[in-house]
């Protein structure tokens, strides 16, 4: 975060990877001691503290997954199968992280939000 610092960011995006997943903990204790807002593609992030999260749900995407197997097993050619792109999102709101901040999140995020976490 040294390097955030330097640069004098004021808020910073984490993408979606299996590192940064995997290093979450170590990141969002980061975040919190650099008092940086820091929105995430994965809502694991904001159920363990970080502030916003929006991207693809999962869920989602596992079920729709399922569908390509099974049409793959009843003999559809995987070539033949059209690329989907996630159709469903997800926001979560981390208010206790917030407000940690200083920050006021808008009743309009709020009211779009799919999880507001107290």
């Amino acid at each position: 975060m040294s390097a955030v610092s330097r640069a004098r960011a004021q808020a910073l995006y984490v993408i979606e990877d299996s590192l940064y997943l995997k290093n979450r903990t170590t990141l969002l204790k980061l975040a919190s001691q650099s008092r940086i807002p820091v929105t995430y593609g994965e809502r694991h992030f904001a159920e363990d503290g970080g502030l916003v999260s929006y991207g693809p749900n999962f869920g989602d995407l596992f079920y729709r997954s399922a569908g390509y197997v099974n049409k793959i097993l009843k003999g559809a050619q995987p070539r033949d199968l059209p690329i989907e792109q996630p159709v469903k999102f997800e926001l979560v709101v981390n208010l206790k992280t917030a407000r940690a901040l200083g920050l006021t999140i808008p009743q309009s995020m709020l009211q779009r939000a799919d999880q507001v976490i107290e």
